[in-house]
């Protein structure tokens, strides 16, 4: 597909084994980003479909790839165009990782969505503060 038009990436550390860490944010219920609500028709694995519904619409992804353990790309597809979610988890130490979602915007008409999906820049970094605080919670109230 070539170049993006647009990328935008982010990383954060957490205080959370990697095996944790992934365990939970691919459990699509840990989700939690109101107003949106989510739903996965399958296992957390290439080819499943994840649907993100609005109040006032509905978004359509697949799960294009995943290295267990390790990092996922999630694929929106637009009119001539493709926006791509790029998760992936590294070790610092037993205990801690860093996230990394790198977003890109490819393909033929990919310049169109640009001023749209230009938002997650700001709105990314606090999403994922919001992630890592849920995962160091959940693995606090685990007792890991």
């Amino acid at each position: 597909m070539g170049e993006p038009a647009w990328e935008f990436q982010h990383s954060i550390e957490c205080n959370a084994p990697r095996r944790f860490a992934w365990g939970y944010w691919t459990n699509v219920v840990n989700w939690n980003d109101p107003p949106a609500k989510f739903h996965l028709d399958g296992p957390f694995e290439a080819g499943s479909r994840l649907t993100t519904t609005f109040p006032d619409q509905t978004w359509h992804s697949i799960i294009r790839d995943v290295d267990p353990g390790r990092e996922a790309i999630i694929e929106m597809q637009l009119p001539d165009a493709v926006l791509s979610f790029h998760w992936r988890f590294e070790d610092l130490s037993e205990e801690r990782i860093r996230i990394t979602q790198r977003v890109a915007l490819r393909g033929a008409n990919a310049r169109s969505f640009v001023a749209q999906v230009s938002v997650f820049q700001q709105s990314i970094p606090d999403g994922m503060k919001k992630v890592v605080a849920a995962i160091e919670g959940a693995q606090i109230g685990a007792g890991t």
